[in-house]
C-alpha cells in the first residue's frame, strides 16, 4: 500500500511538472512571437515617434483574442440582426420568400409559450426567467455574502470549508441536476424523508415527477440555482473581504463597534464595486438558465403530465435552433435578439444604481 501511495504521488508529480513546463512552453513562445512583431515594426520604422500612433503595437498582440471573438462572438450577434429581417428563411437551401422588419419579433411576442401564457394554470418563458432572475439572484447573494463573512472569521478547518464551497463550481452540471431529482423523488427522496420525520405525510409530496404543482418544481429549480451558484460568488466575495485592510477593523474594536454595524458600515462599503459586479453577472447568468432546467425536468421542460412547463427564454430559443423548419432560425434571431434587449436594459439600470453606491 505504501508503495502504491508514493508512485501515486510521483506520477502526479510528473503529471503536474509536466502541465506547467507545458504553459511555460507556450507563455515562451508567445513571448517569442511578441519579440519578433516588435522587432519587425522597427525595423520598419512603422511606429517612429510622432508618425505613426502607438496603438498599432497594441492592435497587433490583441489580433489572435480580436479574431475569435469575431467569429464566436461578433460575427453570430451581426448575422442575427441578418437572420431576424428573412421571411420563411431554410437553411438547408439557404433560399428565403421574403424580407420582414417585424415579423418574427411579433411571432416570438405573441407566442403564448414565450411571453403571455393561455390560462393562469399555464407558464411561460419570460414569466419563469423573471421568477428565477427576480428570486434566485437576491438569495444567492445575501447567502453567498453571509458565508463569505462566516469564513473569513472562522480560524479551525477554515481550508476545508473553503474547500467544500467550492465544490459545486467544479462539478458537472448535469451530475448536480440529477443528483438534485433524486433527492426530490416522491418515494424514497431525501427531502420526503425529512418532511415525513416531523410526522407530516410527505408519501405522495410530487416535485419534479407526475403530478407536481407549478410552484413546487420552481422551488426545486431556484433551490438548484441559488446551490450552483453560490461557490463563485462566495470565492470572489472572500477574496475582497480578505483584501480589506485590517486596520478599519482595528478601529472598530477599539470603539467596541458592534459586529452588525461593522458589517454594514466598513465590510460592504468597501466590497460594493464587487457587490455591484456579481449582481450584474447574476441576472446575466440567471436569464441564461438552461442547464439547470434540462438536468431537472429533461429538453422538454416540465415534469411529467404537467400542464404547465418551466422553459426559460433560452430553452425557447433553443427549440429553433435546429432549422428542420421554415423561419425557424429567423425566429431564434428574434428570440435572441429581444433577450439581448432584456438583458442590456436591466444591465444599464444596474449601472445607473450603482452610481449611488458608498464606497470609500
Amino acid at each position: 500500500m505504501g508503495n502504491f501511495i508514493k508512485n501515486a504521488k510521483e506520477f502526479l508529480i510528473k503529471i503536474g511538472n509536466a502541465i506547467k513546463n507545458f504553459f511555460w512552453n507556450i507563455r515562451r513562445y508567445i513571448n517569442k512571437f511578441k519579440r519578433k512583431i516588435s522587432d519587425f515594426l522597427d525595423k520598419k520604422k512603422i511606429n517612429p515617434a510622432g508618425k505613426f500612433p502607438g496603438w498599432a503595437k497594441a492592435l497587433v498582440y490583441l489580433s489572435p483574442a480580436l479574431i475569435v471573438l469575431g467569429i464566436f462572438t461578433f460575427w453570430p450577434i451581426i448575422n442575427s440582426f441578418a437572420l431576424v429581417v428573412y421571411e420563411n428563411y431554410n437553411m438547408t437551401s439557404d433560399s428565403i420568400t421574403g424580407y420582414t422588419i417585424f415579423g418574427n419579433f411579433i411571432k416570438v411576442l405573441t407566442d403564448e409559450s414565450f411571453i403571455v401564457p393561455a390560462s393562469h394554470t399555464a407558464s411561460s418563458a419570460v414569466i419563469n426567467t423573471l421568477i428565477i432572475v427576480f428570486i434566485s439572484v437576491p438569495i444567492s447573494i445575501f447567502l453567498a455574502l453571509g458565508i463569505s463573512v462566516a469564513l473569513n472569521s472562522i480560524k479551525p478547518l477554515k481550508g476545508f470549508f473553503q474547500t467544500v464551497y467550492f465544490l459545486p463550481y467544479v462539478t458537472n452540471t448535469i451530475a448536480i441536476g440529477l443528483v438534485f431529482a433524486y433527492m426530490f423523488k416522491t418515494q424514497g427522496g431525501l427531502v420526503n424523508q425529512f418532511i415525513s420525520f416531523f410526522g407530516i405525510d410527505a408519501s405522495e409530496l410530487s416535485w419534479v415527477e407526475t403530478n407536481a404543482v407549478y410552484w413546487r418544481s420552481m422551488f426545486v429549480l431556484i433551490f438548484y440555482s441559488v446551490w450552483s451558484s453560490l461557490a463563485f460568488k462566495i470565492m470572489v466575495f472572500l477574496t475582497s473581504i480578505q483584501g480589506i485592510d485590517k486596520q478599519y477593523y482595528q478601529a472598530a474594536s477599539i470603539d467596541a463597534t458592534p459586529k452588525g454595524r461593522i458589517f454594514s458600515k466598513i465590510t460592504v462599503p468597501l466590497i460594493s464595486p464587487m457587490i455591484f459586479y456579481i449582481t450584474v453577472t447574476s441576472v446575466i447568468g440567471a436569464f441564461k438558465i438552461y442547464n439547470a432546467i434540462v438536468a431537472l425536468f429533461g429538453v422538454q421542460g416540465t415534469p411529467p403530465g404537467a400542464n404547465y412547463n418551466l422553459q426559460s427564454i433560452v430553452m425557447y430559443i433553443y427549440q429553433f435552433i435546429d432549422g428542420s423548419k421554415e423561419g425557424q432560425l429567423s425566429v431564434a434571431a428574434a428570440g435572441s435578439l429581444i433577450l439581448f434587449a432584456i438583458i442590456l436594459v436591466l444591465t444599464i439600470v444596474q449601472m445607473q444604481v450603482s452610481k449611488k453606491r458608498v464606497h470609500y
